[in-house]
């Protein structure tokens, strides 16, 4: 591969790569929990999580790409196995199938926690003068607030 010459040294190419693998992690983590979710939930509001679940995870599932992409962009390779995912993730998975209201209250949390990672990823960013990075983390942040406000409305 060639070198990298886009304005941001190399130093913080590594560094923010290495915490955008992490929200890369939360990120899918979080659309695996999405899917499952609206492929089991039951129960009176059935309808209408069903169809939030998965807008949600196909708005997941988009951001997934940009997130690697970027990696990518910044020379690094992107993780994408399950174990990978699981060892940078700060989601935890969840066991079985819960009960719809507890699917609403897991998502918020693992939204909120995406997040906490957005905003970790956003100050590494900005130090390192890397502005597509953060405009990206910016607006997933905005996304993961929304959905986690909407869900969290439900409870």
């Amino acid at each position: 591969m060639t070198t990298i010459d886009i304005g941001i040294n190399e130093q913080d190419r590594i560094k923010i790569s290495a915490a955008l693998k992490h929200l890369l992690a939360d990120t899918y983590t979080l659309y695996l929990q999405s899917h499952h979710f609206h492929w089991n939930v039951t129960g009176m509001q059935f309808r209408e999580l069903h169809l939030m679940f998965e807008e949600q995870y196909e708005q997941l599932a988009v951001a997934v790409d940009d997130i690697a992409e970027r990696i990518r962009t910044l020379g690094e390779a992107a993780p994408g196995t399950y174990t990978a995912f699981s060892e940078l993730s700060a989601i935890e998975e969840v066991a079985g199938v819960p009960p719809a209201n507890e699917m609403v209250a897991i998502l918020a949390r693992s939204h909120e926690q995406v997040i906490k990672t957005c905003r970790d990823v956003l100050r590494l960013a900005q130090q390192g003068e890397d502005e597509s990075s953060a405009s990206l983390v910016s607006d997933r942040m905005r996304e993961h607030e929304k959905s986690a406000w909407m869900l969290r409305a439900m409870l």
